[in-house]
């Protein structure tokens, strides 16, 4: 596969969400590195259309769940139901079993139901009744998310947002950006009427790919040092080693979208934030994106 696969895929999906290929670019980098990603924002800032543009441009099976508060574990993962012609239990699976899943508004729902996602996740697989069931290859969840401070919202718990490689935020539009979606807003800019840009086995091809990129030992120990700023300074828990994993992951999928086979500084500075920002919760003052740009600001590139 070449490199200009990914720029059309990067191309169309800005179509979808004007004016935020940095957003667009995280959100495929996630992807290209076998991650699930969050998105976190207000209503109506193009959550779910980026996540419907993500799956209409990948081909993939694909299935939207809106998440409620009466919601149960069985409306995601299935269900056994009794056949009288059968005289036994048969599973009837749930949308959990397409290759990729939209959970729209994850924390709508309450903290038993989100939790149902956590094995899948992990594992790409599911247990029900005692019996596993593997799931689809590529398997990908993307989240959506309002702010917690809204009505309705159970705070997704630690152990569910650190099942995420990434989370990030689309914000405002610039006056431009609006200004054009006003414009232009036909069945054209619609997720739906995206083309497919790649096929399943396409997009393996790809992350085996983003696999081999090489990273020295000068850049482990960069990243190591972030990871470690993290434990010992002005946080109450910091990165774990999941966490250093999906942050070396996320910067090879950068490397690669920008078209070289090696990691840098630089990539593991882009992802960073994304990467970390869900994962730390700061023991001072220091909450959010400052804590990101601090740890970031605290430790020098290893050359």
């Amino acid at each position: 596969m070449s490199q200009s696969t990914i720029q059309t895929l990067l191309n169309q999906l800005s179509q979808v969400l004007l004016g935020k290929p940095e957003q667009i670019k995280l959100a495929v980098a996630c992807i290209l590195a076998k991650g699930h990603l969050l998105i976190e924002d207000l209503p109506g800032m193009g959550k779910t259309s980026l996540s419907q543009g993500i799956a209409s441009s990948l081909g993939m099976s694909y299935q939207r769940i809106q998440f409620t508060s009466d919601m149960l574990p069985a409306d995601i993962l299935g269900v056994s139901i009794y056949s009288k012609e059968q005289q036994q239990f048969i599973f009837h699976k749930g949308p959990i079993f397409n290759q990729m899943l939209l959970a729209d508004e994850i924390n709508r729902a309450s903290p038993k139901t989100q939790s149902a996602l956590l094995e899948a996740m992990a594992e790409q697989q599911i247990t029900i009744d005692g019996i596993t069931h593997p799931l689809s290859s590529p398997f990908f969840v993307i989240a959506t998310q309002n702010p917690v401070d809204q009505a309705g919202t159970f705070p997704l718990p630690e152990s569910q947002l650190d099942r995420f490689m990434m989370r990030i935020s689309i914000g405002y539009p610039s006056a431009e950006a609006e200004l054009a979606m006003l414009k232009s807003r036909t069945q054209a800019n619609k997720p739906a009427s995206l083309s497919q840009c790649l096929t399943p086995q396409e997009l393996m091809l790809l992350q085996q790919q983003v696999a081999q990129v090489s990273a020295s030992d000068a850049v482990l120990n960069y990243l190591i040092a972030l990871v470690d700023y993290s434990r010992q300074h002005n946080t109450a828990n910091g990165l774990s080693p999941r966490a250093s994993i999906a942050l070396l992951q996320a910067a090879k999928a950068w490397a690669f979208i920008n078209q070289r086979q090696y990691v840098v500084p630089e990539d593991i500075q882009a992802v960073f934030a994304s990467v970390a920002e869900h994962r730390i919760r700061s023991s001072s003052q220091f909450q959010g994106q400052a804590l990101s740009d601090t740890i970031l600001a605290s430790v020098n590139p290893i050359r």
